[in-house]
């Protein structure tokens, strides 16, 4: 039997004159849709990451929203949260507690002001700028109450912060006082003799290399760096007592200045403190509402990178030279 092609489909593209060049035509047509589809999708990625890096250079450049921080017509008490050490790019520096104070005070709606302090102290000029800022604005509202609320530490700066408000709350275990300021480091004389290393130590000026740890101690520089404690502990015992005045009872606490500590239920017998409660009990029980709003302003990412940088760079600083702290 003889077979012909015009047995088979027209449609048969193998038997069809031609036909190469058909294949290369939808091949070529194929690839160039794949190609507009990959564009498509890489045009796609490309917007979705530039919203992803549009957010986020959103959130670190612009503070976060503080909740409740629109408080409308209700009255409320302002709280501004004085939380870890007092010290320049903390959360409790000077900077920002008293922006906070600031916020709290130009609101209409604010009853009152409860400083909620859980801090160890920290630097003595952040805590006394903070002390000046709360003098200030109690003599720009008078009719405004500056409360202070202690968690489970009040010590040093953190003490010199709340003496100047107009009453201090603490808890029965609270720790509060510490009213001293302290120097610190160490002296490694004869370790490098022991190792066999030799220093070398250039300076320009007698005391440049003051408490250098690893020179001997010298009593000329001692004298001096401990009259300057002296000082700022002056300084610190002037403002506890101008703040708290006639209730301090200095005479039933032997060393009250001492750099001691007592426990809140001490504190109030002492006249450090002046009752007992906490951030909630004193809203309710001192100004009558539980409305609080949080003033304290809220860390940018760029901000707290910022800082970290900052605070790196300073604690290398702080590392040779001697800088007297309240804690």
């Amino acid at each position: 039997m003889v077979e012909n092609n015009y047995d088979l489909p027209e449609d048969n593209a193998e038997n069809s004159p031609g036909w190469e060049k058909t294949v290369l035509e939808k091949l070529a047509f194929a690839a160039i849709d794949e190609q507009k589809a990959a564009r498509r999708w890489g045009i796609f990625f490309k917007l979705l990451t530039f919203a992803y890096l549009t957010v986020a250079l959103g959130i670190a450049v612009y503070p976060k929203f503080k909740e409740g921080i629109d408080s409308g017509t209700a009255e409320h008490v302002a709280i501004v949260d004085v939380l870890g050490q007092i010290v320049q790019g903390e959360a409790a520096s000077a900077d920002t507690v008293i922006e906070g104070l600031r916020d709290a005070a130009k609101d209409k709606n604010t009853k009152g002001i409860i400083l909620n302090i859980n801090s160890p102290g920290g630097s003595p000029v952040q805590s006394a700028y903070i002390y000046d800022e709360i003098r200030r604005l109690k003599a720009l509202h008078p009719q405004l109450p500056i409360y202070s609320v202690v968690g489970d530490m009040c010590a040093s700066g953190g003490y010199y912060v709340a003496s100047a408000t107009d009453k201090i709350f603490v808890n029965q275990a609270s720790i509060i006082g510490s009213i001293g300021v302290i120097m610190n480091g160490f002296g490694f004389t004869n370790v490098l003799d022991k190792l066999g290393v030799e220093r070398r130590l250039l300076t320009a000026g007698a005391h440049k290399a003051m408490l250098d740890p690893f020179s001997p101690v010298n009593l000329q520089e001692s004298k001096h760096m401990q009259s300057l404690l002296d000082q700022v502990h002056q300084q610190f015992i002037g403002a506890v007592r101008e703040g708290r005045g006639k209730r301090l009872k200095e005479t039933d606490a032997p060393d009250m200045f001492s750099g001691l500590i007592w426990t809140g239920t001490e504190g109030v017998r002492l006249g450090l403190a002046d009752d007992f409660g906490s951030v909630d009990s004193v809203a309710r029980d001192q100004f009558g509402t539980e409305e609080k709003v949080n003033f304290t302003p809220q860390e940018r990412l760029i901000d707290r990178l910022a800082g970290k940088f900052g605070a790196s760079f300073g604690h290398a600083i702080a590392s040779s030279l001697p800088i007297p702290a309240l804690q």
